[in-house]
């Protein structure tokens, strides 16, 4: 008897509604916040606008790649093997390897859900007074199967609990025909790969570097000035001035740009075809840190 291989997915919808309104709610408070922050003189307010804006920076981008991890996720199962795939989180399975499948409701003690979690996103690892370690690869806590392995126990979510328990039952007794072997790979095993790189090692720490010292050195900036001048219309007119904590917008947007390349820069490192261009991505992240300063001195000193 032949099987060819299948794809199941999980629920999206629900979830990418739901980041994409969480991520288009905390660009509005960026925006806003530095909007308000631009014309608010040096003092308490300026931190009340600040800090809203700057939380928000920083928690777009792990949204956008739960969001990416949702839209790309997959679970594969082949006459060999099973891959779970999640965002740059993948396990190959042999089929000799698992042990049982059932339904998470079917449990006597109900299984921890991960903390940080929302729909779309049910990702982690928690323990199972009877199972022990479960990670969790799912979207919807309404149709989570556990799979069972010889190493780990994992919480699956694919859209069609049914065909894929049927079909996973009918793959084990067929059995494998060239046994596969299992493999790991884990989002923390590619950043490790990219900070063995010198290269990729000195990208990041200098990004990171320019964007605290961009910080710094705008924030004792604007106490001494009254305005700054932002630029010139196409015409090359002068655009006026306007209040100096306005500068602030350059290191906002600069850290967000950073962050979103970094993100952007471990997608293709990856795989070894596409390094350069992660290299590329990482270059350009920290390349256009050192324009947003170019930009802050030259407003300072119009």
């Amino acid at each position: 008897m032949s099987f060819s291989a299948q794809e199941f997915i999980p629920a999206r919808r629900r979830g990418t509604q739901i980041h994409a309104a969480a991520i288009a709610a905390l660009m509005l408070i960026a925006v806003a916040g530095g909007w308000r922050a631009s014309l608010t003189q040096a003092g308490p307010a300026l931190v009340a606008y600040l800090l809203p804006a700057l939380a928000s920076v920083l928690l777009i981008p792990p949204l956008l790649y739960r969001m990416y991890s949702l839209l790309g996720a997959y679970y594969l199962l082949d006459r060999d093997s099973l891959t779970l795939h999640w965002g740059l989180r993948e396990e190959e399975i042999p089929i000799a390897e698992v042990q049982w499948l059932r339904p998470a409701s079917d449990l006597t003690t109900p299984l921890p859900l991960p903390r940080l979690r929302m729909p779309g996103a049910l990702l982690g690892v928690r323990i199972h007074p009877d199972l022990g370690a479960v990670e969790f690869l799912a979207s919807e806590k309404d149709s989570l199967l556990l799979l069972a392995t010889e190493r780990r126990v994992f919480a699956i979510s694919p859209e069609s609990p049914r065909k894929f328990s049927a079909a996973l039952r009918r793959v084990m007794e067929l059995g494998s025909l060239t046994p596969a072997k299992p493999r790991s790979a884990y989002p923390s095993l590619v950043v490790a790969r990219g900070w063995e790189s010198p290269l990729a090692r000195y990208f990041w720490l200098s990004g990171i570097l320019l964007n605290i010292g961009l910080f710094v050195w705008t924030g004792l900036l604007i106490p001494n000035l009254e305005s700054v001048s932002m630029g010139f219309s196409p015409t090359l007119a002068p655009l006026g001035k306007f209040p100096a904590a306005r500068l602030m917008l350059f290191p906002i947007l600069s850290a967000a740009f950073f962050a979103l390349d970094w993100l952007a820069g471990l997608y293709f490192y990856r795989k070894e075809k596409t390094q350069i261009l992660a290299f590329l991505v990482w270059g350009t992240g920290a390349a256009l840190s050192v324009l947003f300063a170019l930009a802050v001195h030259f407003a300072a000193a119009g």
